[in-house]
């Protein structure tokens, strides 16, 4: 016994530096810079260490049920081009900005802009009224809109058009309750639905019902209701189809969220993305969308994280929501995704809730996104950037993060993620 002991003393530290040696040498394989670069398209993750603790949370995800991603189902709305962006062209003054941001955004090789067409803008001063009396002289509300279509048109491209954002009128307690909130009769939103959709039937054809419904602000300080908010959208739907049988629905784009205080106190009334979508179908929408939306931010990680986690936001939630939508029978149609970015926030901004990557990330990662979406996710339609530009740099100079997903300066000074888009999108098929 005492002959095997002194022979384990003299070969533990043997042993112990083999294996220690043997443990850098694997570290020092997978550092190399072929083997990251594997380990970013599996992890998202730059960094060593990171993608390190990316692999482990990868083989947890085999412990989980097999998503029903349909990749086979016939989809109508889907075979589209994918390239869209997110426009404030309702915020610039100046008609020659409203084109040149089309103009660039036409360059870029976009062929979608997500454009909202808020009903405070146009219904302003109560129902039935379309006349803007904000600022002499009195006009018609709709001149600023019909002029957007003009441009589009102009431009050869096609609008989403997002209906949103009620007026104070619509609402017995005004903007109290929530510039974003719902109107008190849904009737009155079925209307405006109507009239916008009569006045461009044959023109656009894109329609989103609302943005957002499952967190604040969207719906006001009132609980979040998936059962409210569907009989919105039917009501929306209904009197869309009327105007344009031709129409085509997009419910509003739902925010990625892992939030289940639906009744909390604004700002936390939020819901999750899943549940709400699935008590959506309980309470009867499928007949009233063509297309579920979403936002596809990547936050934290790039857009070849595979980590699959429904607590974890990453780019590869919409798998989530395609697995729901086909259990629910809807495999059918497709998503389209309403807000894609990555967030280049510099280090002088506090507020980094949206995670931060540096400019050449987000360049970088903006082509992939679309890459994988191409080679990948045969169920997604349109995936549009956020954003192209604002009007003004009140964000900017507000400190807020929100400015940093831009593709332009205020005074149209483009970022490294629109040429790398702008090189990516114009390339030979």
């Amino acid at each position: 016994m005492k002959q095997h002991r002194n022979l384990w003393s003299l070969l533990c530290p043997w042993l112990g530096s083999l294996l220690l040696t043997g443990l850098a040498l694997i570290a020092a394989f997978l550092a190399r810079p072929r083997v990251q670069a594997i380990l970013f398209d599996l992890t998202g993750e730059e960094q060593f260490l990171s993608q390190i603790k990316g692999l482990s949370d990868l083989a947890a995800d085999l412990l989980r049920p097999r998503l029903r991603l349909a990749p086979t189902a016939a989809l109508v709305h889907a075979d589209v081009n994918p390239s869209g962006v997110n426009v404030f062209l309702n915020e610039e003054v100046e008609l020659a900005k409203r084109e040149l941001t089309v103009r660039l955004a036409a360059e870029a090789g976009f062929h979608w802009l997500r454009q909202e067409f808020p009903w405070q803008d146009i219904e302003i001063h109560g129902k039935g009224d379309f006349e803007d009396r904000r600022n002499p002289p009195p006009r018609s509300a709709w001149e600023k809109y019909d002029q957007i279509v003009e441009l589009a048109e102009k431009y050869g491209l096609e609008l989403i058009v997002r209906i949103s954002t009620p007026p104070a009128w619509s609402r017995s307690q005004g903007d109290a309750v929530g510039t974003f909130a719902p109107p008190d009769d849904y009737a009155d939103f079925g209307d405006f639905v109507h009239a916008l959709i009569s006045r461009y039937r044959g023109r656009i054809r894109y329609y989103q019902i609302w943005n957002e419904p499952n967190i604040y602000p969207e719906w006001g300080v009132y609980p979040i209701s998936p059962e409210e908010y569907t009989e919105l959208l039917k009501v929306a739907a209904t009197r869309a189809r009327e105007a344009d049988p031709e129409v085509v629905i997009i419910c509003g784009a739902l925010a990625s969220t892992i939030a289940l205080q639906p009744a909390a106190p604004p700002p936390h009334n939020a819901l999750n993305d899943l549940i709400f979508l699935q008590r959506m179908y309980d309470a009867g929408a499928a007949p009233y969308f063509d297309i579920v939306a979403m936002q596809g931010y990547g936050l934290w990680s790039g857009p070849s994280d595979r980590r699959m986690h429904p607590r974890v936001i990453n780019f590869g939630r919409p798998q989530f929501v395609r697995d729901l939508m086909a259990a629910n029978g809807d495999s059918h149609k497709p998503i389209w995704i309403s807000e894609m970015a990555w967030n280049a926030v510099p280090d002088a901004v506090a507020d980094k809730r949206f995670g931060q990557v540096t400019l050449e990330q987000q360049a970088r990662y903006a082509v992939r996104a679309y890459e994988r979406i191409a080679a990948e996710w045969p169920w997604i339609g349109v995936a549009n950037v956020w954003y192209f530009k604002r009007a003004t740099d009140e964000w900017l100079t507000q400190g807020k993060p929100e400015a940093y997903f831009r593709l332009a300066d205020p005074d149209f000074t483009t970022q490294p993620v629109y040429e790398s888009l702008k090189q990516y999108l114009r390339r030979e098929p």
